[in-house]
């Protein structure tokens, strides 16, 4: 059973896969000390959103190491690169200022944070999803590894992340709380980017499409259910529907952060086939429930904690928990195990290789 047979078989729930699959990203710091290892050159896929960039970054280190998956994505257009200010910081595509931080890469200027009305929204310039080059190393990988690994297509941002960097968070709560009429129009211009890109990568022969907004914290939801379902749920169930259009057996896999167990079961009617990442420490997420009230419409991808555990556990606790998390999640099949986010600079060397090693033993269905 080869990398692309077993993550489908998994994520279908049509029998059970050799082993539980496995995915990871890598951030800048590690793929660069994992690519000196290993022996191979780096490569940098930069997209239109820094964390998109690691992403469908370093795929020949990815299943150098041991992933089941290869991701790719919408760059930036042939020729074209991020301008910087004086500061250094960078302008992306949607005039996002972009700061690095400790960690992330951080939003530190909103170019709509003063939007108040539909026209402004119409008028303001995106990015063509389409242009010249976008996919030059999509269609790269998707040639190089289509016979042997899974592919997943990347449209992340899809609504409500990419409204969030372009107006600023409290704002658009607010707004959206006050019915601004804006906001569908803001949504819409949004979704259709994001289509644009998914249509596309899906055209190219992607496995999965993996779309991502996040409507959760670390304590419960940022929107309640009642407005998830007024804004975005119709646009998920159409967004998915056009994807399944061009393709039935792409498989539809939907990021979201945080605690956000309230609405999985309206999710899965609209369309969602996996769920990720599946952020663990949170309520409603415990592994045993998520599995016994979803497990027969949803697979899940992801359950492993990089907060806390692969920055500063031991590779003792590292493995642990992934035992525990494949007989939970992984019981019948159903499950890829992954951190649930790119793997960050905190992060030892060697705790990257102990979940590997970890999931790679206690994976394997008797």
């Amino acid at each position: 059973m080869n990398s692309k047979e077993r993550v489908k078989i998994a994520l279908t729930r049509k029998g059970l896969p050799d082993r539980v699959p496995i995915q990871f990203d890598l951030s800048r710091a590690l793929a660069e000390k994992f690519c000196q290892k290993y022996g191979i050159q780096p490569h940098f896929t930069t997209a239109y959103y820094e964390d998109v960039t690691y992403r469908i970054s370093n795929n020949d280190l990815r299943v150098a190491m041991g992933s089941d998956c290869v991701v790719v994505g919408a760059s930036l257009p042939r020729g074209y690169q991020h301008p910087t200010d004086e500061e250094g910081n960078i302008i992306n595509e949607f005039g996002m200022k972009m700061r690095q931080g400790p960690i992330y890469m951080e939003v530190i200027q909103h170019p709509m944070a003063h939007v108040t009305d539909p026209k402004e929204v119409e008028e303001f310039p995106f990015p063509d999803p389409l242009a010249d080059g976008r996919y030059d190393d999509a269609a790269y990988y998707i040639e190089k590894y289509k016979d042997e690994y899974f592919i997943i297509g990347d449209m992340e941002l899809t609504m409500f992340d990419m409204m969030q960097q372009l107006v600023g968070l409290e704002k658009l709560l607010i707004d959206m709380a006050r019915g601004e009429p804006y906001i569908d129009v803001l949504i819409d211009k949004c979704k259709d980017f994001a289509l644009a890109v998914g249509k596309k990568l899906v055209s190219m022969g992607v496995d999965g499409i993996w779309a991502g907004d996040d409507f959760g914290s670390q304590q419960g939801m940022l929107i309640s259910p009642n407005m998830w379902r007024k804004y975005f749920k119709e646009r998920y169930r159409q967004v998915y529907a056009e994807l399944k259009a061009i393709n039935p057996d792409v498989i539809i896999m939907q990021h979201c952060d945080g605690a956000v167990a309230p609405i999985l079961g309206e999710w899965a009617d609209v369309g969602m086939e996996v769920f990720n990442p599946v952020q663990p420490n949170v309520p409603g997420h415990e592994p045993e429930e998520l599995k016994t009230k979803f497990g027969d419409r949803i697979s899940f991808w992801g359950a492993i904690d990089q907060q806390w555990l692969l920055p500063f556990g031991t590779p003792e606790q590292i493995e642990e928990d992934v035992k525990q998390k494949i007989a939970v999640l992984g019981r019948g099949g159903g499950y890829m195990i992954a951190p649930a986010h790119i793997i960050q600079a905190d992060t030892p060397m060697e705790n990257v290789e102990a979940f590997i090693a970890a999931a790679m033993k206690h994976g394997v269905y008797k």
